[in-house]
């Protein structure tokens, strides 16, 4: 059974679906950047080993990154998980776990990558939106993709009713894709992902919602 070691910085709501999914994983420990992360105590309330590294403990990104590495690799995860992770990690830290490391992102990236996605997307006036799991390269939020979720944006849409919907299928796909890659079912082709299930690639874009 493949071991995976979650990342989380405040809730952890991604976290609890990943738990809640029954997947073919252990989950070695949850880890959190900040102390009071309500997610640890979500985590520990479930039996869940759980680690504070806490960055503001850290003059760099660099002390951050290996701080938090040389946790890591004490419990001899195959794969990293991040789940509502917060923090930019640098190069060193991404290519160690190439290949190894995994994200949800709220937007259908390539568009939005970064921060405030939901607000940009009212700004901009697009009229689908919504979240992307994939792999974690040096380019921030440009990794392959695995699986992505659409949602219409509403004339009536606020950044919170959107983003409300957004996190739904977040929770939907993110256990998928670690279901598919706890299975050895993704492959890398340079910046495409092919998966090893019969009837993808149309199973890799979820749109529940487009219909209303």
């Amino acid at each position: 059974m493949k071991r995976i070691v979650i990342l989380i910085s405040g809730r952890g709501s991604n976290m609890l679906s990943i738990l809640d999914a029954n997947l073919p994983v252990e989950v070695a420990a949850v880890i959190s950047n900040r102390r009071d992360a309500a997610g640890l105590a979500s985590a520990h309330a479930r039996g869940i080993k759980t680690l504070a590294v806490e960055h503001r403990d850290y003059a760099s990104r660099e002390a951050f990154d290996a701080a938090l590495a040389e946790k890591i690799d004490e419990l001899s995860p195959d794969y990293v998980i991040l789940a509502g992770f917060m923090r930019i990690l640098g190069n060193d830290f991404v290519r160690r776990y190439a290949g190894r490391l995994l994200n949800i992102h709220p937007s259908l990236l390539p568009a939005f990558p970064g921060m405030a996605t939901h607000r940009r997307a009212l700004e901009e006036g697009v009229k689908i939106h919504g979240c992307t799991v994939h792999f974690v390269t040096e380019k921030l939020d440009h990794g392959a993709i695995v699986i992505q979720a659409a949602v219409p944006v509403l004339e009536t849409d606020t950044e919170e009713t959107l983003a409300t919907r957004v996190l739904k299928q977040e929770h939907r796909i993110y256990p998928e894709a670690i279901r598919w890659l706890a299975a050895g079912r993704l492959k890398v082709e340079g910046n495409r992902v092919c998966i090893g299930i019969p009837g993808t690639p149309k199973g890799t874009l979820i749109s529940p919602e487009m219909s209303r």
